[in-house]
């Protein structure tokens, strides 16, 4: 069935002639009901488990950023649904999801460019996710690595933690997404979410697009105190972990404390030498250099005068956002709003697919 194209051309003509670049426009004006707009879709998420860290900053958001400008449709979501695959306190999580909103705004996330919103607040993500569930074998969902580490650490886990990359399949699939930015440790769900939509389109004719992996090519950043691990929130080690509200004193305290090893001259050297490793990596990123000129500038130093190098790049780096978080989370009013207008543009997106996949599978 051919559904009516929502856009209103002259709307269109007039938005087009406004801001003189196709690749600014959003879904929102350019998808129609059955088709994902020129030049692709990319969607991400990301869960509201705390301020990001330097490795999200690094590895996804600073990426992300890049995105909104070289995509004409671009979501990314908070991905409350997600969170609850572990407990969360209510209150705490909703304070965690005005948080997020405020650090990716904080960050360079545009809502102009970008659709942001709620993945709860879009009833659509669940409905699609039971359907792709139906399509889905046991097997299949119980080698991916996330259950097996997830699960082993909690002796068993719960139905939700099984099955969250079906949740995942849907979020992606549910904008036609083309695109998805991931790191290396995501690219088997992308995985799933590929086959998801062969297995779907073979049943019931083509409808979705195969999305593809867009990697980072920021390397990891590693824990500040046990560089063989990723920098992660969870860290029991508040040395550990550098956030992106940390203060300058915060952060001093923290490159600091780093581990290297006993070597005074800075190399980069991954294998044999992790932490300076590590902290070259932090350093070329933050300053927006090659690791190449981070050992140059490193000429001379030793590890311990490096330290002070990498400190001053990262408090750089991370003072404006620091305080664009603290302004954002001072006017709640506002955050609410911008998730209010992504939450319906994301609906808008959603519902006219959502009917399709009904009729095709004939439940309308």
């Amino acid at each position: 069935m051919a559904l009516p194209v929502r856009t209103n051309l002259k709307h269109l003509f007039r938005f087009i002639q406004k801001f003189n670049s196709p690749k600014r426009l959003l879904c929102a004006e350019v998808c129609t009901e059955n088709k994902v707009s020129p030049g692709g879709c990319v969607f991400s998420g990301i869960q509201p488990t705390g301020v990001p860290h330097l490795g999200n900053y690094l590895g996804a958001l600073e990426n992300w950023v890049a995105l909104q400008n070289q995509y004409p449709s671009v979501l990314y979501s908070i991905v409350d649904l997600h969170s609850i695959t572990q407990p969360q306190d209510p209150a705490q999580l909703r304070s965690n999801i005005l948080d997020m909103a405020a650090s990716l705004l904080a960050c360079g996330i545009n809502s102009d460019r970008a659709i942001l919103f709620q993945q709860s607040q879009v009833s659509e993500h669940t409905e699609l996710s039971w359907i792709l569930g139906c399509l889905t074998s046991m097997p299949r969902l119980r080698h991916l690595p996330q259950w097996k580490m997830k699960s082993k650490q909690k002796n068993e886990g719960s139905v939700g933690l099984y099955t969250y990359p079906v949740l995942q399949a849907a979020d992606i699939l549910l904008y036609k997404s083309t695109h998805v930015p991931v790191g290396e440790d995501q690219v088997q769900h992308l995985e799933l979410a590929q086959d998801l939509a062969r297995i779907f389109n073979n049943h019931y004719g083509d409808l979705f697009p195969e999305p593809g992996a867009l990697l980072s090519s920021t390397r990891k950043i590693k824990s500040l105190r046990d560089p063989s691990a990723k920098m992660s929130k969870s860290d029991p080690q508040t040395m550990a972990t550098i956030t992106i509200t940390d203060s300058p004193d915060d952060i001093v305290l923290k490159v600091r404390r780093a581990v290297t090893d006993f070597t005074s001259e800075v190399t980069f050297d991954p294998e044999t030498r992790p932490g300076v490793s590590n902290l070259v990596t932090i350093h070329a990123a933050m300053a927006m250099i090659s690791v190449e000129e981070a050992v140059s500038q490193a000429r001379g130093l030793d590890t311990g005068a490096y330290k002070k190098l990498v400190t001053e790049a990262v408090i750089q780096r991370l003072t404006p956002i620091r305080e664009e978080v603290k302004r954002l989370r001072s006017d709640r009013a506002h955050l609410e709003g911008v998730l209010a207008l992504g939450n319906r543009r994301a609906r808008e997106l959603a519902a006219p697919v959502l009917r399709e996949v009904q009729q095709r599978v004939g439940f309308c």
